[in-house]
């Protein structure tokens, strides 16, 4: 008991340092990115303002809220820059003890997980959010008028921006979950018809109703858990 005890408490310790590392760069990151926190505000706002032209400022009604929100822009932009070092510190702790000639594997992991994470934050800020807002937008008449408030906006942006950016990490997740040994592809190729209801649902939430923007999250989303199993299938043999 007391060797598995030892042996449990190393790897606490090592997921510890891993977090703090991971941790450490997000905060750097975001602090960076707080020095250029109103460019970056009106860069996200754009979409908003080119869906809406008639619309030509965003409010706040409480004095602390413009602040919270450059905090939360800033934060969001951290965790972009900073998740090749998060990819790194995860992949690391999954995967430990990787001899000299199979650190390659690590570099690849950390590009192909931070690209396509850039690429659904990317996809969702200039495919699916001009959609979505024009369509949230459409519902402005004679008798509504839309005053978007700044926290609420950059908070849709952002919890936009990661949740594509996330589901855009199932294939690199599933890798990660068949190197670990914790599932096997075969697990991931027969519940496929129930993974494609999933991403139907998910799609369908995050782009608020909206088909045109439903099907614009599920397509990709299918393609990429079937590039997942391709890659299981190639590089796993399981």
């Amino acid at each position: 008991m007391s060797v598995i005890a030892s042996h449990f408490s190393e790897h606490l310790k090592e997921l510890r340092q891993r977090l703090l590392v991971a941790f450490a760069a997000v905060v750097v990151s975001s602090l960076a990115a707080y020095y250029f926190s109103e460019p970056i505000a009106r860069f996200f706002m754009a979409p908003l303002f080119a869906a809406q032209p008639a619309l030509a400022k965003l409010v706040y009604t409480n004095l602390t809220e413009a602040f919270v929100s450059y905090i939360k822009v800033a934060l969001l932009v951290g965790l972009i820059v900073s998740f090749p070092v998060v990819c790194y510190q995860l992949w690391s702790f999954v995967a430990p003890g990787l001899h000299k000639s199979e650190k390659w594997l690590a570099i690849q992991v950390v590009f192909w997980g931070s690209g396509l994470f850039v690429a659904g934050v990317l996809f969702a800020y200039f495919a699916v959010l001009p959609r979505m807002l024009t369509f949230l937008m459409s519902f402005t008449g004679p008798d509504l008028v839309a005053m978007p408030k700044i926290e609420a906006y950059l908070t849709f942006v952002a919890r936009t921006a990661l949740s594509f950016g996330l589901a855009f990490e199932i294939p690199f997740l599933m890798v990660m979950a068949g190197k670990a040994g914790i599932v096997e592809r075969r697990y991931f190729t027969s519940k496929r018809k129930y993974a494609y209801c999933l991403i139907l649902g998910l799609g369908f939430l995050l782009s608020v109703g909206d088909p045109f923007a439903t099907a614009l999250l599920a397509f990709p989303l299918i393609g990429l858990y079937e590039s997942g199993i391709l890659v299981m299938r190639i590089f796993l043999r399981s």
